[in-house]
């Protein structure tokens, strides 16, 4: 992946944490070194809608979660929809 115009391997994990009700994911360098963990992928408005957002020193970019069915009562993807009524788009890191 392309990170701020340079490659950016990264690796990574998701896991449904079943108490809380949503998926959590963790980051890893290529060295399988780890960046962050158990982030959080929910929905929000600017600037919660960026999951990275707090994280911008580390320069891995932004990711947001959005919501591409548009009819879910519930704003973020549960156990059985990450990926299809709710996907993950990744981008540059935001500056400022």
């Amino acid at each position: 992946m392309n990170v701020d115009g340079k490659p950016l391997p990264l690796g990574f994990t998701f896991k449904f944490n079943e108490v809380s009700g949503y998926w959590v994911m963790g980051i890893f360098d290529r060295a399988g070194v780890p960046l962050l963990a158990a982030i959080p992928l929910l929905t929000g408005d600017d600037p919660a809608c960026n999951v990275l957002k707090q994280y911008a020193y580390l320069g891995v970019g932004a990711a947001f979660v959005i919501n591409v069915s548009g009819t879910l009562v519930r704003d973020y993807p549960g156990q059985n929809n990450l990926g299809t009524d709710f996907i993950l788009i990744w981008g540059d890191t935001p500056i400022g």
